[in-house]
């Protein structure tokens, strides 16, 4: 009878009776499809105040009758919803009205079951009412999510141009999509096709129709493009046509358009809110509003019908898509995934232990999107996934990942692991705890009670699995103070012991004709200057003592800039340049020739107007400045392409004898190949003849001018001290000439895996741990503040591992980094695949028991630090198999190819006859978690 008795008759304990019993019924019965409402927390507070009010008053009174009398809290006003929405007109089309883009569940607003909602409103009236409909999220039908937020997507409509905005749940599928979208631009259904627009690029035709939205990776305010596919005439567009029957969607005469229900799969999109109806007690009070929970998965239905997978097809084998230079990402993602204990605590209900309110993580999406990327990566079948919801995330609390940029995948593990760890911290208010002096206590008693302080504060699966604790020495140099400290570690990472010589690959090109052009490998000093190359060069190509070289960075086959300086350092130049040395003679007052080589593009004769693009390697010589004329200069051409002459040296033909003789242009010459031992005749030849090729430059007025033969004088534009002349290469030119010798151009340094026989004595990952652990002065930018002194000292510090995890990540620390440049460095090194013995490098012994690790997953860099490319190889232990991930691609290989010297971040693992034995930390392996309890 209390339900239908108005709320004027009701007292607040009575109101906060029946909502109670409203909610827990509404909760027992919670299906998808429900709908839930919206309501401001402000007014939801004022309203608990009322209705407590009485519990509060005989609480601190000490009884627990019911007061006489009217209530200290007045009752509260109308509902008004008002502040969680926009005041102006929504602009979305299906939707009448729009709630603030920051809204934040317990915060800003509680969301009620229909019941619960019409109740209030029936006594209090007010408004606007935000309805909201629950989704299924998960493998149970208890999984479910209150979609706050619909995805929200621009259409762009094409040709008309026309734009519109709309509002739909991720669960519906492609075709509903579609319907809407003929409905808002009013064209028939069977007209228009739909594209994933991401980021204003084609991606996607959307044409199956069953799938949802969620699974086709649609993300919350990104672009539709929306093609019709006939116009007025009713031809058919086609553009769109064709895409649309090359994918399966259209036949030539109709289009068929499957609108069954949607599927259900994994989620984690924004617009979610954080209600869990099957796992939530109801409190009487209601003095915790929020129903907390998150988006599950489902593994059954994540990549449609089209893969085909047996019971018997191992799990794990799925590549990620590159968004764009996000090779970094997948390795490191790659590796996580396929860490065990990650791979089980993410694919069971994790989401109890999400800390929502943890000002140093990221409200638990991170976890979340985390964990929806591994549920697909560890569904049956080998369909790639797109991580772009995953880099969404991870750009939105990280924004130095957002973009197409290359970056560090050590970095990338750094920042997972670290806000994986406060999303799913179990501590949900840190303490304060003062840490204790030493006092010459036992190194036990001061390291356990460091490691409880620090559980105190910091209690999640990160830590359970991949946290360890050094012991940290220091020694004051004066005084002789010594400070203990032991401090966790999440990996190691230890330097490489870098090679004192770096081999470089340059071209070297003579100016006389004399030898073919000339790649040259030489050793200099890693850390030398630009003088050393060019002595090693020297030594190479037997430079005389008139001659010297040029060094030149070449960039888009010409000269990008001259290094003269000597003392320039040779680490301002990256593996992947392109360097060539220019022999050339000594002289004074110097104009250098750059000879850039042109090619044809299409059809047509050389005076005909055509496409030009430049090829190949730059010619160059010097001449004086005072003596430069248009023969000088055609000679000089002449003399440097001598040697790449056909095979057999000579021309008959006067059509096809690229040296005329000024004496008798009548009569056929001979072409001269030089060799260093005919210089008499070399000079002979070279000062008679002259070349006939086609060469351009551009004036000072940017104008190209040919260079005429008729041309006597030539007056160098500017008065510079360098000339860019253009060769025109005809195809009839490129026949005449070998010109292969300057069309390839090695990179300073080519990557290439080190070969198994140079492996005979190779920098051990022991010896990097005895570098990492070595005692070592600190550097005078990080003083130790000696509190015996009273002064900063540049002290001695000493580490100790003192506990292992079950997950040890080494980090090789390949690349060195200077004020303005950065380098790699390409050291192999011998890592253990098996059974890494660490026990003597941990100082607190405990028992006999060693401390093994296998190796399980490794990421790689291969290449220079500005084109590199990472991969990831895993090892299956279910099947005891190695496996490359190369992105999307995934192929087995050999344990003997798992190293190489492009081992970049080692993951190892405990081995299981040594899981339970950890020094100082409960095997993870052995553990029963129970989530939210500890």
């Amino acid at each position: 009878m209390e339900a239908a008795r108005s709320a004027t008759e009701l007292s607040p304990e009575e109101e906060r009776v029946l909502i109670r019993d409203l909610t827990i019924a509404a909760e027992a019965l919670a299906k998808e499809g429900d709908t839930f409402f919206l309501i401001t927390q402000r007014w939801w507070q004022s309203w608990l105040d009322y209705v407590n009010q009485d519990m509060a008053s005989n609480s601190v009174n000490g009884s627990h009758h019911l007061d006489s009398g009217s209530p200290s809290t007045k009752r509260p006003l109308a509902i008004d919803n008002s502040d969680l929405i926009y005041d102006a007109s929504s602009e979305v089309s299906n939707v009448e009205t729009e709630l603030h883009d920051t809204l934040v569940e317990g915060r800003d607003y509680i969301l009620l079951p229909q019941q619960v909602w019409e109740k209030l409103n029936g006594w209090y009236g007010g408004g606007p009412t935000l309805p909201r409909k629950a989704i299924n999220t998960g493998l149970s039908q208890s999984d479910l999510a209150i979609e706050v937020y619909p995805l929200r997507l621009q259409l762009y409509l094409v040709p008309r141009g026309e734009r519109a905005i709309i509002r739909i749940s991720k669960k519906e599928t492609v075709g509903e999509l579609h319907k809407k979208t003929s409905e808002v631009f009013d064209l028939p259904l069977d007209q228009v096709c739909i594209w994933d627009y991401y980021g204003q690029q084609k991606h996607t035709l959307m044409d199956n129709m069953d799938k949802t939205l969620d699974d086709a990776n649609i993300q919350m305010d990104q672009d539709i493009l929306v093609e019709i596919l006939t116009d007025g005439n009713g031809t058919i567009d086609g553009g769109c046509a064709t895409s649309l029957q090359e994918n399966g969607c259209m036949e030539k005469d109709s289009v068929s358009l499957i609108l069954d229900p949607s599927h259900s799969s994994l989620s984690v999109a924004e617009g979610l809110s954080t209600n869990n109806y099957a796992s939530r007690s109801c409190s009487s009070e209601f003095s915790q509003g929020q129903y907390l929970a998150s988006p599950s998965s489902d593994l059954d239905n994540l990549h449609g019908t089209n893969t085909i997978t047996t019971r018997s097809a191992p799990l794990g084998l799925i590549g990620l898509l590159n968004l764009g230079n996000t090779c970094f990402m997948n390795s490191a993602i790659q590796c996580l995934v396929h860490t065990p204990e990650f791979a089980r605590y993410f694919r069971e209900d994790y989401r109890q232990e999400i800390n929502w309110q943890n000002p140093l993580g990221m409200v638990g999406e991170l976890a979340l999107a985390f964990g929806e990327l591994l549920r697909k990566l560890w569904a049956p079948g080998r369909t790639p996934v797109s991580p772009r919801p995953f880099k969404t995330k991870l750009a939105r609390f990280a924004p130095q990942f957002s973009g197409n940029n290359q970056h560090d995948s050590q970095e990338l593990l750094a920042f997972l692991l670290d806000g994986l760890h406060e999303d799913l911290n179990r501590v949900k208010h840190k303490p304060y705890i003062k840490s204790k002096d030493t006092d010459g206590r036992p190194d036990e008693e001061v390291a356990d009670e460091f490691w409880a302080n620090h559980i105190a504060r910091n209690d999640s699966i990160i830590v359970d699995v991949c946290q360890g604790q050094y012991k940290s020495t220091l020694v004051c140099p004066v005084c002789g103070k010594i400070s203990v400290t032991f401090d966790p570690f999440m990996y190691l990472s230890l330097p490489l012991q870098s090679a004192s010589a770096r081999t470089m690959t340059v071209v070297v090109l003579t100016s006389d004709g004399s030898t073919l052009p000339t790649t040259c490998t030489v050793s200099v000093p890693k850390q030398g200057r630009c003088r050393d190359l060019i002595r090693a060069l020297s030594n190479a190509c037997s430079l005389k003592n008139e001659e010297k070289l040029l060094l030149a960075e070449i960039r888009g086959h010409s000269v990008h800039q001259l290094l003269e300086d000597p003392l320039m350092l040779l680490s301002t130049i990256k593996d992947d340049d392109h360097l060539v040395a220019y022999k050339i003679p000594k002289l004074m007052n110097t104009v250098y020739l750059q000879f850039v080589h042109r090619r044809q593009v299409g059809s047509g004769n050389i005076n005909s107007s055509m496409a030009w693009e430049t090829y190949g390697i730059p010619l160059l010589a010097s001449v004086s400045k005072d003596e430069i004329t248009v023969d000088l200069i055609r000679e000089r051409l002449q003399r440097m392409l001598t040697p790449m002459l056909g095979s057999d040296g000579t021309y008959s033909s006067r059509s096809s004898d690229p040296c005329i003789t000024d004496g008798d242009q009548g009569k056929s010459s001979e072409a001269c190949l030089i060799s260093g031992e005919n210089q008499n005749d070399q000079q002979h030849c070279n000062t008679k003849s002259t070349c006939n090729m086609h060469i351009q430059y551009i004036d000072e007025n940017d104008t190209w001018v040919d260079l005429s033969l008729e041309d006597k004088l030539f007056a160098l534009p500017r008065l510079s001290t360098s000339l860019i002349l253009f060769i025109n290469w005809s195809r009839n030119d490129m026949k005449k000439y070998d010109t292969y010798h300057f069309e390839n151009h090695p990179e300073v340094f080519k990557y290439t895996p080190a070969p198994k026989r140079s492996r005979n004595e190779p920098l051990s990952l022991y010896t990097c741990l005895d570098a990492f652990l070595r005692e070592e002065p600190l550097v005078p930018e990080d003083m130790w503040y000696c509190p015996s002194c009273k002064e900063q000292r540049q002290a001695s510090k000493k580490l100790d591992l003192w506990r292992l995890p079950e997950v040890l990540v080494i980090h090789l620390k390949r690349f060195s980094f200077s004020r303005s440049t950065k380098h790699k460095l390409e050291t192999f090194v011998n890592f253990p695949i098996h059974d890494l013995d660490l026990t003597n490098y941990v100082a607190h012994k405990k028992g006999s028991q060693r401390q093994m690790y296998e190796l399980y997953a490794l990421s790689n860099h291969y290449g220079s630090m500005a084109s590199g490319h990472y991969t990831a190889h895993i090892k299956l232990l279910d099947e005891n198999r190695w496996y490359n991930f190369d992105d999307n691609h995934i192929s087995p290989i050999n344990e003997e190819d798992v190293k190489s010297a492009a081992a970049y971040v080692l993951f190892y693992r405990r081995t299981r006859e040594n899981a339970s034995a950890s020094i100082g930390v409960e095997s993870s392996a052995n553990k029963n978690y129970t989530f939210g309890k500890r």
